[in-house]
Order: structure tokens, then C-alpha cells, then sequence
């Protein structure tokens, strides 16, 4: 008889990691500060019509396995039959074996489906229909899987654009289990290249705000108005998902002439694109002190290296890589240009290349300020980085250069309602780093000691650092 995989000591190498998981984190809510999941699923509470559409669709980790695989596309992301589609991946999983895929499948098999089944071709569908009778009971729809995973609050991620229409009704629910908030992503306003698409979100922009935008200072307008209508509805952060900083010098009537000619859909050279980023960056940045947002940095993904892919499928559908960007001066003017007024905001760092992992631990180690414990965050791992290896490599540089105790810990940046036993994921890691440390004899082996710092990392700060009216399960 096989033993269950993950076991209940998955990723737990000692007593004292056993213990302090068991009793400080294993039971704390979430706070799942940046996520890609739908307002709209969750405003209407979806059923999910098969266990296909909840873990394959939209999910460019396991499409980039399949494809490895040898998997054809229309089995990977779209064209086939749900059972079709799981079934290939299905076959797949057994080939993910020390991948981290390996690992997150069971686990979400186990919480919430309760299967201990190892998914490969032969149990694919007692696996399938197993999972597809449990969604469709009341718990298992879109709003009872977070209460089920424990939940307490969702930071979506939306365009200035959004009509924030669905967040409207999940903030008039009564006493609700998981409080769900919108983030500001003005990526959009940012990504002049094509000035052509640009063109078409300043209209969607126009809209949206009631502005009329004929010059950049009324761009700024009518970004400000729907910034404090996202205000208003409960956001507490602004995220951007950036190559590197644009952190150049600029003026203010050179913006106006460059905000001209995209109006008139002509391109600009780099060196003038680059100066109204930054300057647009940094309005944006002022905008966010001003209204107490935090500001989120996504920074170095190298996004849509595969033009194939791009053509027949669009974004997001994993022809993305690390790329390997310059980012200390850039970043660290900017954050400078802020702090030197200032209206440094509340920021939160996040790299995707792990050349830089020291680097941004010791950029937010130098714009503290004092004013608020762990203003300046180094981030979670993310992306390519969000298994073992990266949490670890992750949590040594912020221990090594920062202070651990104030870290934010995990967010899931994900567009499934299955993704949150990555915070089980890596809430054990953690206890496992503390306890590892503990046995080398780095730390005080005192479980009333370490226990509080692990529950913090899982919990408490995260809750704290966005200003969340939430309860910690002490134990």
C-alpha cells in the first residue's frame, strides 16, 4: 500500500518544523494580496463546469509541461474536450516528477478534493469524474473553495478601465468570509510602443472617467478620477508588471509634445518613449503616496519571446521567460526621486530573475525610513521562482540583508481558485528554513521564540502592512 503523497510532513525535515507549522500557521488565514483571479467568478460564486476548466484553462505552467511533453496544442489550451485536455495532462504529471507541478497537483488533489490517488494515465478518470461529482456540491463553487482554503481576503488585479461593476456586489455581500479588493495595474497607460493600442485604451480610458483627454495633463485627470474611484472601492495598492523601471529624466512640456504625437499615432524614438514612462511612472507614484496605496514592482520578465505563440494564442500563454534587464540604477533613481520629497510610498519589490534576488533585498533595506516596520519589501519568489529553490534562495537573501520577521510572505499571483495550497506550499518551506536554522544551531532552538516570527511571515504582517480588519488564529 502506498503511502499518501504529500505526506502530513511534506517539506517538514525536523520535530521543530513539524511543530511550528502545526501550531503557528497551519490553521492562519490568507491573505492573498496579488492575485490574477475574476471578480466575475467570484461575483457570481461559479460553478466550475469539470476539474479541466478550473486547472487547465488559463494556466500556462502546465500548458509549458504538456508542450514539453511532446502534448499538441489543441490538448494543451483549447479545442479539445475537457476530458481530452485532463487526460493529456494527466499524462504529463507522472513526467513532472521533481518539478514543482509534481507536488502543487497533489496537494490540490488532497485539499480540497480529498484524493490521495497518484494522477497518471491509469487513475485519469477515476481521478476526472472523482473531482468533477465534488464540484458540483455548493462548497466547491467559486466563493466556498476560498472559505474551504481559508481564505480571508483576495487583492484582485484590474485596468484603470474596469468598471469595478463586480466588486460592487461582492462588497455588498453581508458578513462575507473573504473579502475581495480591486488593484490598480496601469500597465496600459504605460505601454505607448504601439500607439495605435494605446490609441484604443485612451478611448476605453475616456469612457471610463468621464474625461475628455486631449493633452497629458488631462491624461493625468482622468487617470486620478478613476484612481480615486478605485479608492473608494476598497483598493489599498497599485501593481506593475515591468521589463525594468523607466526612471529617466523628463520635462513637463516634453511630455506634453510626446502626448501629442502618440495621440496622432506616430511612434517615438526610445529615448523620448522612455522619458514620458518615467515621467508617467512617476505621477503614478505620487498619485499612490497621496491616496496610501502601496505600490507593487513586478519586475524583470521578458514577455512573448515566442511570436508563434503570440499569433495563434495571444498573451499570458506561456511564451515568457526571465530576462535579464538592468535594474539597480533605474529602480534605485526612481525610488530616490520619491524618497528625496517625500512621497516614497509604501513598495513592495518583486524580481523574477534570481541573479537579483540580493540586489532587491538591499534596494528595500535602503529606502527605509522608519516610519512603518518593513516599509520597503523585498517580495515573495515569484513566477519561474514560486518553488523550493526560489522560496529558500528567496528568504535567505531577505534574512541575510533585511529583516525576516517583517516579511509579507506568500501571494499566490494566480488565476485559479485551486492555486492556495501554494500557501500551504509555502508556509512549509518557511517553517522548514526556521527550523533548519534552529538545528544548525543559528538560532535559538525555542519553538515560543520562532513561532511568532513564522505566524507573522504567514499571516499577521500581510495583514497588518494593507490595513486588514482580520483576526489571527492564535495557538
Amino acid at each position: 500500500m502506498r503511502a499518501p503523497f504529500p505526506s502530513d510532513t511534506f517539506l517538514l525535515e525536523s520535530d521543530l518544523a513539524v511543530e511550528l507549522h502545526a501550531r503557528f500557521v497551519s490553521e492562519q488565514p490568507i491573505v492573498d494580496y496579488h492575485t490574477h483571479l475574476s471578480a466575475e467568478a467570484m461575483a457570481e460564486n461559479r460553478r466550475f463546469r469539470s476539474i479541466t476548466e478550473i486547472w487547465l484553462d488559463g494556466d500556462h505552467y502546465k500548458w509549458r509541461a504538456m508542450r514539453a511533453n511532446g502534448i499538441e496544442e489543441r490538448l494543451c489550451s483549447q479545442g479539445a474536450s475537457d476530458w481530452e485536455r485532463f487526460e493529456a495532462w494527466a499524462r504529463t504529471v507522472p513526467e513532472t516528477l521533481l518539478n514543482p507541478l509534481y507536488q502543487w497537483t497533489h496537494m490540490e488533489l488532497r485539499r480540497p478534493f480529498g484524493i490521495d490517488l497518484l494522477l497518471g494515465e491509469d487513475t485519469a478518470r477515476t481521478v476526472f469524474e472523482r473531482c468533477n461529482a465534488r464540484l458540483q456540491e455548493d462548497d466547491f463553487r467559486a466563493l466556498g473553495l476560498l472559505e474551504t482554503f481559508g481564505v480571508a481576503v483576495v487583492c484582485t488585479t484590474d485596468d484603470p478601465v474596469s468598471s469595478l461593476e463586480h466588486h460592487e456586489l461582492l462588497a455588498a455581500r453581508l458578513d462575507p468570509k473573504t473579502q475581495v479588493y480591486p488593484t490598480w495595474r496601469p500597465d496600459r497607460a504605460i505601454e505607448v510602443d504601439d500607439p495605435g493600442a494605446w490609441n484604443l485604451w485612451i478611448r476605453e480610458l475616456e469612457a471610463a472617467s468621464g474625461i475628455s483627454i486631449g493633452s497629458f495633463r488631462s491624461l493625468m485627470e482622468a487617470l486620478d478620477r478613476r484612481h480615486a474611484s478605485f479608492k473608494a472601492h476598497g483598493c489599498r495598492a497599485s501593481d506593475h508588471g515591468l521589463q525594468t523601471i523607466p526612471s529617466e529624466s523628463f520635462l513637463d512640456a516634453d511630455l506634453e509634445t510626446s502626448f501629442g504625437e502618440l495621440r496622432l499615432g506616430r511612434p517615438l524614438v526610445r529615448e523620448r518613449a522612455l522619458a514620458f514612462k518615467s515621467g508617467l511612472l512617476y505621477r503614478l507614484a505620487l498619485m499612490d503616496h497621496e491616496r496610501g496605496f502601496v505600490q507593487q514592482f513586478h519586475l524583470g520578465a521578458l514577455r512573448n519571446v515566442s511570436r508563434r505563440l503570440l499569433r495563434s494564442l495571444g498573451p499570458n500563454v506561456g511564451g515568457d521567460t526571465i530576462g535579464d534587464f538592468e535594474m539597480a540604477a533605474p529602480l534605485a533613481r526612481f525610488l530616490d526621486a520619491l524618497d528625496s520629497r517625500g512621497a516614497l510610498p509604501k513598495t513592495v519589490l518583486f524580481n523574477l530573475n534570481p541573479r537579483d534576488n540580493d540586489l532587491m533585498a538591499t534596494m528595500a533595506g535602503s529606502f527605509q525610513d522608519g516610519t512603518t516596520p518593513g516599509k520597503m519589501q523585498y517580495g515573495p519568489a515569484w513566477w519561474f521562482l514560486d518553488q523550493r529553490d526560489g522560496i529558500e534562495a528567496q528568504l535567505r537573501a531577505l534574512a541575510n540583508s533585511g529583516l525576516l520577521s517583517r516579511f509579507l510572505g506568500m501571494t499566490t499571483d494566480s488565476r485559479s481558485f485551486l492555486s492556495y495550497s501554494r500557501h500551504d506550499y509555502f508556509r512549509r518551506i518557511l517553517c522548514n528554513f526556521v527550523g533548519e536554522s534552529a538545528r544548525r544551531g543559528l538560532v535559538p532552538h525555542d519553538v515560543e521564540l520562532l513561532g511568532p516570527l513564522v505566524r507573522r511571515v504567514a499571516f499577521e504582517n500581510a495583514r497588518d502592512y494593507f490595513g486588514f480588519a482580520l483576526g489571527s488564529k492564535a495557538r
